[in-house]
């Protein structure tokens, strides 16, 4: 089994541009989700915004992005991140969702979705937002 922790920053329409950022800073590989590759547009105007993006430099250094709904709230500071923990198989992620679960808010279920096998957010009981998931491919349409 492998798990990593991976920084997620929240941005409100300027992920990609860090990303590229980062990308100068760090080196390495972009990969860009937006809401429309995902068919996750809630908001027309917000379609090709990152709904999720990743820096991943040949250093091992990963850092993963995306942009705030406007539907959510958000200010710099202010849900600024989340812990990501990505892993090889379902049963790993599930038991730690069990865990980290316990006296949390469920944001979204742990469940199947169209980017990751298994995927849900939490926010446990401390204010930590957690993002698990199942490291697969994504092909974007």
């Amino acid at each position: 089994m492998s798990v990593k922790t991976v920084t997620h920053l929240n941005f409100r329409g300027d992920a990609r541009e860090a990303l590229a950022f980062y990308r100068s800073v760090f080196g390495g590989d972009v990969a860009v989700v937006t809401y429309e590759d995902a068919g996750n547009v809630q908001d027309a105007a917000e379609a090709d915004q990152v709904m999720w993006g990743q820096v991943s430099a040949d250093s091992g250094l990963c850092v993963m992005a995306y942009d705030v709904p406007s539907d959510m709230p958000w200010h710099q500071g202010e849900n600024a991140f989340f812990v990501s923990v990505r892993g090889d198989s379902a049963e790993e992620i599930t038991a730690y969702w069990e865990k980290l679960s316990a006296d949390a808010t469920v944001l979204q279920p742990l469940t199947a979705a169209p980017w990751a096998p298994l995927y849900g957010m939490v926010r446990d009981r401390f204010g930590v937002t957690w993002v698990l998931d199942v490291v697969s491919e994504y092909h974007a349409s």
